[in-house]
């Protein structure tokens, strides 16, 4: 098969790998002619990498919790042993949980940060010993809208993307020596399962809404008029991936129709 040249000979990690935007990103770099590591804690991440196949790719998988610092090991390893080296790592895996502040409990919190924090910064960390001796490497890092513009009833899930982006910032200074490049993607509303939870929670949460009708509350406010689809957040990566980006680096670049306006 005649791959696209644009990431032919490139080798990119996406986490949370497995449906909605990890999907779509996975599915981008297979089409656009990279190898792929794949992981998520869930078995249709095999499905995804059958679908990358399809395109071509060489594709490894694994159920990888990212909270686990033996697993994300054992994964990095796995990259290492088999490609050789690493030129992308997308950190994709993240979990939100909506609740009143009462009703927050010490073990939601935690479950919040540990995957979309700390599970996050240790795959910076191993991404980072392999592309470190390489002299170069992207790190793009998944944060949301809410690091900047919070929403009420999900204190912990903002809290944890607004580290998102201080770690991308903080990683960005450091590495850059290396020619490495961190910057996070910050998405808004968009079409996946999450916000069929994000729908469902936030109006019930607030009251009067039957289903549909916060998300249609929620487009309504957005200057595009739409939500925006998984595909056009794999798009951004992408680009932040390729050698057209090599001078952006510690940004976080948001994905939202218009919805905030970052200055």
């Amino acid at each position: 098969m005649d791959r696209p040249s644009r990431f032919r000979g490139r080798i990119v990690l996406v986490t949370g790998a497995s449906r909605g935007i990890g999907e779509a990103i996975s599915l981008r770099f297979a089409q656009d002619g990279a190898d792929l590591a794949l992981c998520a804690n869930e078995e249709c991440v095999f499905e995804v990498a059958e679908r990358a196949r399809e395109s071509g790719a060489r594709v490894i998988a694994s159920d990888t919790d990212v909270t686990d610092p033996v697993q994300v090991t054992a994964l990095f390893e796995r990259i290492e042993s088999e490609y050789h080296r690493l030129d992308v790592s997308v950190h994709n895996a993240g979990i939100i949980k909506i609740s009143r502040l009462a009703d927050i409990r010490v073990e939601d919190w935690d479950r919040v940060f540990d995957t979309n924090c700390k599970g996050l910064f240790l795959c910076c960390q191993a991404a980072a010993r392999l592309m470190i001796p390489q002299q170069h490497g992207r790190i793009i890092n998944a944060a949301s809208g809410q690091a900047r513009q919070a929403r009420a009833f999900s204190p912990h899930y903002a809290a944890s993307k607004a580290g998102v982006v201080a770690i991308t910032q903080s990683l960005a200074l450091e590495l850059a020596r290396y020619g490495i490049t961190v910057n996070a993607y910050c998405p808004g509303v968009i079409q996946t399962e999450m916000w069929e939870y994000n729908d469902r929670e936030w109006g019930r949460l607030l009251g009067g809404y039957q289903p549909g009708d916060y998300f249609k509350e929620m487009v309504g406010r957005i200057p595009l008029g739409r939500p925006g689809t998984p595909q056009e957040v794999a798009g951004v990566v992408a680009f932040l991936a390729s050698e057209e980006a090599s001078y952006i680096t510690g940004q976080a670049i948001h994905i939202n129709g218009g919805t905030i306006l970052a200055g």
